[in-house]
């Protein structure tokens, strides 16, 4: 009977996946509708599982967007890789706790193998630690966990023990480009998302390094390595060099710029990572491996065990690397299966390949638009295009026709005070035929909302 369902679920994904560059990208209304059928009462019963599975093809799959093809420019949302989404299968039969080593002996020894591929890739330091989460708002919020006990600590406060009732105010920086899912880690970390320091940024949202402001008493200063509208990085080795003696730690937001230092044609984007004291970033965007899958890298391990340890008698301690100790989950995914299926699979040359190939795709959107008289906002240095279609109703217009007709699929943005579009170009599938569909029905739905 396992057997029998495993194939069915097989031969239903693979009839998916071999469709997926045929169909609408985002679901049609149809298929929005027939979701209700999922909105039954849970009968007494039980179904056979291959009933169910039926089921969820039926309903679920036609109702799903297509972000793993190669037309999904949305959100910077990777596909997932071949040997990923194998692996992502595999894992799943396995069924895997990858918090403690006992839990995983496999789970503990592939993080510790693909620790030494990410610091090597990214150009980092080897004693680097690297932390296996769900993306990066949650590695932004590892990372400042262990940034507030570092800097505290410096101070003779003890957070984990004494919390931040009466501990000595953290100064905390960031550009006035700042993404949310940091302040939303500063806010369940007890820092605040309205009482930080903003600096003023450059018309590409960069930080502008001399206005950061002294550093005194303890002090996080946050930059991003990719900004998420115009894929711009913050000026990390001038910052870092003006910090340099002043004990504050510096913090990198690198959701999926991060990954820039991976490929030769844009490592120099990525100048100064090597300095932070952490950086956060997501293996589900660029490295286009299945949902959930996120990394966090904090030089000073002693700062981030104490942050997210957690003892009891029954926790047995490892051999070498109990996972848990170095993320906010105790019982989770054993992430790092995937991250090493799609390391090994790509290679140094496939991944710096793939980042290439999707920046020359966005380099080809932005050139195109232009010559149709199109509004191109930012400087195109990374995998992000932002366009305007001209007034900020028109944009809209557009925006929502280019989503209806289904060929592709792009969302808007504010940036600056401009409505936008923004292509974000991330996937490995997406094809130089893809880009061309896409361009060509992005300038038809532009024509039609505009005459």
């Amino acid at each position: 009977m396992t057997e029998n369902l495993l194939n069915d679920v097989a031969s239903r994904a693979t009839r998916y996946l071999d469709g997926v560059a045929r169909r609408r990208v985002f679901p049609s209304p149809e298929a929005l509708r027939n979701l209700q059928g999922f909105s039954v009462e849970l009968q007494d019963e039980p179904i056979e599982a291959a009933k169910v599975l039926a089921e969820l093809d039926t309903l679920g799959s036609p109702a799903t967007v297509a972000s793993t093809g190669g037309r999904y420019f949305g959100f910077v949302t990777g596909s997932s890789l071949p040997a990923a989404l194998a692996a992502n299968m595999l894992a799943g039969a396995w069924d895997q706790n990858g918090g403690l080593e006992l839990n995983s002996p496999l789970a503990a020894h592939l993080e510790k193998v693909c620790h030494g591929w990410l610091v090597s890739l990214l150009g980092l330091p080897a004693q680097m630690e690297v932390g296996f989460v769900t993306g990066a708002t949650m590695a932004n919020f590892t990372g400042l966990a262990a940034a507030r006990h570092a800097v505290l600590r410096a101070h003779g406060w003890d957070v984990e023990a004494q919390g931040l009732f009466g501990a000595p105010p953290i100064t905390v920086v960031v550009g006035n480009e700042v993404h949310v899912s940091l302040l939303k880690g500063l806010s369940m970390l007890g820092l605040g998302r309205e009482r930080v320091v903003r600096v003023p940024v450059d018309d590409q949202g960069r930080m502008i390094a001399a206005r950061l402001p002294a550093a005194e008493g303890p002090m996080i200063v946050c930059m991003q390595a990719g900004n998420v509208n115009t894929g711009a990085f913050d000026p990390i080795g001038e910052v870092a060099a003006r910090l340099r003696g002043t004990g504050a730690w510096i913090h990198v937001d690198g959701a999926f710029g991060l990954w820039a230092a991976a490929a030769p044609a844009k490592h120099a984007l990525a100048s100064g990572i090597d300095l932070a004291d952490s950086l956060a970033t997501d293996a589900h965007k660029w490295l286009n491996v299945p949902y959930d899958s996120g990394l966090v890298f904090v030089r000073d391990k002693r700062a981030l065990n104490s942050a997210m340890s957690a003892s009891a008698a029954y926790l047995i301690e490892g051999q070498t690397r109990d996972p848990h100790l170095f993320v906010p989950e105790m019982s989770r995914r054993a992430r790092a299966i995937e991250i090493w299926a799609a390391l090994r699979s790509l290679g140094r040359r496939g991944l710096a390949e793939l980042i290439e190939r999707n920046c020359k795709h966005a380099a080809r959107f932005a050139s195109e638009l232009r010559k149709a008289g199109h509004q191109v906002l930012n400087d195109v240095v990374l995998n992000q295009v932002l366009v305007s279609f001209g007034a900020p109703d028109v944009t809209r217009r557009v925006i929502a026709a280019i989503q209806q007709d289904g060929t592709c699929w792009c969302g808007g943005t504010s940036w600056q005070g401009n409505i936008a579009m923004r292509i974000s170009v991330s996937s490995w599938a997406t094809t130089d035929a893809d880009v061309e569909q896409s361009i060509a029905a992005m300038l038809r739905c532009a024509r039609e909302v505009r005459t």
